[in-house]
């Protein structure tokens, strides 16, 4: 079975790896509804525990695809995070953040109800609402804590002060946020903070969204695919972010192990109070990722790795620049 780590110092036990299930419902062009389930059955089967999702993820497909792969499975097996707050229109469009307390609670009971769930394990903002104060926002599912229908709070793409500011008003125990080998910016102020406060990460982005899975290549993103207007899969910056991925497989190839299971065991050996989050949408991607746990790097390996795609050395932002501005991770908190 997969070995387990403890979000933050009074989170619950978790798989060492979890399932983001985005991709089943959203924003990497078409998925297979079967397939989907099969691989949310496989993950579980295997011994995942934490399964990640948001309301807005296809509008509310995503929760009900994994409240209908739960059925007939024992609930306290599961931990589910949700993140919520994301305003969509009907065409798909993002038109902003609301974190009000009205708007958490009401969020919350649309989120248990596709789900079909009684809690939530951990809740949390998608993003900061600017028009919000953090305190409230937490303070709100805090009265969902204390109500029984949250087990725990997150956070999620916040940055330091911001994560200080949230934990003085109920108890943290992660923050969500892409960290990987090509997005390493946590490392300067925002995880030293989550570690004073005893505050777990949720990496997501672990591949960067395929791009340093070892299977990507030019030309490949679908129209209503999210990567076909990121930065950094476009032109120029996509053909240096590549040459990095050659560069990895050389190492890959030497622990004879693949580029995406050597890039998810870097996040994991980053420390034990990360636990990254693997966008697996079929059950040969998921085999291939939970690869990542047999692999053991030596000190000599992690300076290979390192070697081979260093420190701020991919091409291109994480984002294009509307999204990015919503990003208070990016807004170099202290």
């Amino acid at each position: 079975m997969i070995p387990t780590r403890t979000l933050g110092s009074t989170g619950p036990t978790v798989s060492a790896l979890g399932l983001g299930c985005m991709g089943m419902s959203d924003l990497y062009g078409p998925s297979d509804r079967a397939e989907s389930i099969a691989t949310i059955h496989a993950a579980l089967d295997a011994g995942v525990t934490l399964l990640d999702t948001g309301d807005f993820y296809g509008m509310g497909h995503n929760e009900m695809l994994i409240g209908e792969a739960l059925k007939g499975r024992r609930r306290e097996d599961v931990q589910i995070s949700v993140k919520f707050g994301a305003q969509r229109d009907p065409a798909g469009n993002w038109i902003g953040y609301d974190a009000r307390p009205s708007a958490v609670k009401t969020a919350l009971a649309y989120t248990l109800r596709r789900l079909g769930t009684e809690y939530i394990d951990v809740y949390r903002p998608a993003r900061l609402d600017p028009a919000v104060p953090i305190e409230e926002t937490v303070g709100a599912i805090a009265d969902m804590v204390k109500a029984g229908y949250v087990r725990h709070i997150g956070l999620s793409e916040v940055g330091a002060e911001t994560i200080r500011r949230a934990a003085a008003v109920h108890p943290i125990v992660d923050l969500q946020i892409e960290y990987s080998l090509i997005s390493r910016g946590i490392e300067d102020a925002i995880l030293p903070a989550c570690r004073a406060l005893g505050i777990g990460v949720t990496a997501y982005g672990v591949l960067s969204r395929g791009l340093i899975s070892g299977h990507w290549s030019k030309g490949k993103a679908a129209e209503k695919d999210f990567r076909a207007v990121s930065p950094r899969f476009q032109g120029e910056n996509l053909e240096r972010n590549l040459a990095l991925v050659d560069a990895l497989r050389g190492v890959a190839e030497r622990l004879s192990a693949s580029v995406a299971q050597v890039a998810i065991a870097w996040v994991l050996a980053r420390g034990t109070d990360i636990v990254p989050l693997v966008g697996a949408r079929r059950r040969d991607r998921l085999a291939e990722s939970l690869g990542a746990l047999d692999l053991t790097l030596s000190v000599e390996d992690l300076a290979a790795i390192e070697a081979a795609v260093p420190k701020g050395a991919a091409a291109g932002d994480r984002y294009a620049p509307s999204q990015m501005a919503h990003l208070d991770s990016e807004r170099g908190h202290g």
